[in-house]
């Protein structure tokens, strides 16, 4: 795969059946495998962050969440093709789960909504094996805990939606211990599917627009969209002009 770097942070130019493809085979190397997927917010908190910034440079993929990864890879001479969203991924891979029969595990989020998401995309995907859900927490102080709940549920993929940077830390610290062959930080990813986080119109995705869509639904993460659409493109032309 052809890998570029913005400011730092590594994305894999692959579109989403690549993607798919490709972690199909991480999954029989019998090796332990990290995904990220990667929007301008991670590339703004490796900048401050330098263990975010590690574990994003060792992920075995990095797909490009959103239009505002595209459009810097564009501006900085090399494009990247297609982005790969958390949300699209996970669609996919429950669909490619319930074929290869691999147990998913959903952890994070509020609590009911893993449990929902997995129920969900049970009934959208016959045949897809749930090993458990559960809301957790990123804190250290409960990690014995929910790695206990993942041990005894024994799953082949693992779904972490703690939200970035501590989703992907936690998969980092945690990963080895659990023995779980493929982990992915999915952030809102649950949110979505069980339209608790109504997802935007196709248009809006299409054009680049859904971090309007988010601001409207959701003012509250005003901070967050002024990051990924002013702090980002500006860090990306600064860096470009030096």
């Amino acid at each position: 795969m052809k890998r570029i770097y913005i400011l730092g942070v590594p994305i894999d130019d692959v579109t989403e059946d690549e993607a798919v493809k490709y972690i199909d085979t991480l999954m029989n190397d019998g090796q332990l495998h990290q995904v990220v997927t990667v929007n301008p917010e991670f590339v703004m908190e490796a900048q401050r962050d330098q263990r975010f910034m590690q574990v994003l440079n060792n992920a075995s993929l990095a797909t490009a969440d959103g239009m505002g990864i595209l459009m810097a890879a564009r501006w900085i001479g090399t494009p990247i093709r297609e982005r790969v969203t958390g949300v699209a991924l996970v669609e996919r891979l429950a669909k490619q789960a319930a074929i290869r029969r691999w147990r998913i595990f959903f952890l994070g989020s509020a609590p009911g909504v893993a449990e929902k998401a997995a129920q969900v995309l049970r009934h959208r995907y016959a045949g897809l094996q749930i090993a458990g859900a559960y809301a957790g927490s990123p804190s250290i102080i409960e990690e014995p805990f929910v790695r206990q709940q993942i041990l005894d549920a024994n799953p082949d993929i693992l779904l972490v939606a703690y939200g970035h940077p501590a989703q992907d830390l936690w998969i980092a610290r945690n990963q080895s211990l659990l023995n779980v062959r493929l982990a992915i930080g999915v952030g809102g990813t649950f949110d979505e599917i069980t339209g608790l986080v109504p997802q935007a119109p196709a248009w809006m995705h299409a054009i680049g627009l859904k971090w309007l869509w988010r601001l409207i639904k959701q003012p509250w993460r005003y901070k967050r969209i002024a990051t990924a659409v002013i702090s980002f493109p500006l860090a990306v032309l600064r860096r470009r002009t030096k």
